[in-house]
């Protein structure tokens, strides 16, 4: 199997492991602050990943490397907080739409911190992406909901977080990666989580215990896709997410997405869609050439 394709099918994983998450976060309602779900879901992470943390080479880490990890875990660990956030104001399809904002990000963030050439077709495909944000949000026609504004300033920090994660498929493996950002967004959401504790019911640590069952092998399998594939090959298919989500939303919580959701998720996913085409495009012409 090429890398290629062994890459698609763990992004394909991927994609069913984070909409599990997406599920069970909506299941558990909006009776707990974001910040303390956040953090009793890394907490479960971390138990999880305990047996991995010798076996993943974490102790051997130089100082500068820890000091890396931690910033991927200052962006991821804000990331999610506003992404549990926007989970309790806005229906599935809102969040999951709105998310796919992240690779336009992404691409930003790739010719600001990475120096990679904004290549016009980027330009365009970044530009249309926002385009399909405002036809969601729609503002000055509607009431923005707190939950739209918390995902779109989620989706710059996960983009962050993803540029990061590919940097460090690099250097270390894709074990070494899941634990630290487990262990550090758990230690940057412990004292905000303080500040708002309460004591939660044993329903809500059995649904928190699921999500952190489901985002931990969720990372573990993107990290992989990550190391196996090339970005642009599979970042595709992370949007049949969309899908899922939205059936998954109308048949357990009856939520109907407007046409302005569907026409803003279709913007978004094609302009992303076909940004990944030509950077395949891209790719090949480069090899020809050399």
């Amino acid at each position: 199997m090429s890398g290629n394709l062994r890459g698609i099918v763990w992004m394909l994983l991927t994609g069913v492991l984070f909409v599990g998450v997406t599920v069970t976060v909506r299941y558990l309602g909006t009776n707990m602050n974001p910040v303390q779900a956040a953090f009793i879901r890394y907490c479960f992470g971390i138990l999880m990943i305990l047996p991995l943390l010798s076996r993943a080479g974490v102790f051997s880490l130089t100082p500068g490397r820890l000091g890396f990890h931690a910033l991927r875990g200052l962006m991821h660990g804000g990331g999610v907080m506003l992404w549990f956030l926007a989970m309790s104001r806005i229906p599935i399809a809102e969040v999951t739409a709105l998310g796919f904002t992240t690779p336009i990000f992404a691409t930003l963030g790739a010719a600001v911190f990475l120096s990679e050439r904004l290549k016009s077709y980027r330009v365009v495909a970044v530009v249309l992406g926002f385009i399909g944000a405002l036809l969601i949000l729609r503002p000055g026609f509607r009431v923005i909901d707190i939950g739209a504004l918390a995902q779109l300033g989620a989706a710059p920090l996960f983009a962050c977080s993803y540029l990061m994660a590919k940097s460090a498929t690099r250097r270390e493996s894709s074990a070494m990666i899941v634990v630290l950002l487990s262990v550090f967004c758990t230690l940057i959401l412990a004292l905000p989580a303080l500040l708002v504790w309460r004591t939660p019911t044993i329903e809500e640590l059995m649904l928190l215990g699921l999500t952190a069952l489901l985002a931990t092998s969720g990372h573990y399998c993107m990290t992989r896709a990550l190391k196996a594939a090339d970005v642009s090959a599979v970042q595709p298919f992370t949007f049949l997410q969309l899908v899922w989500a939205t059936i998954l939303g109308l048949v357990l919580f009856g939520e109907r997405p407007d046409l302005w959701i569907w026409l803003g998720g279709a913007v978004i996913v094609g302009s992303a869609t076909w940004m990944a085409h030509q950077e395949v495009r891209s790719i090949r012409r480069d090899r020809q050439t050399r």
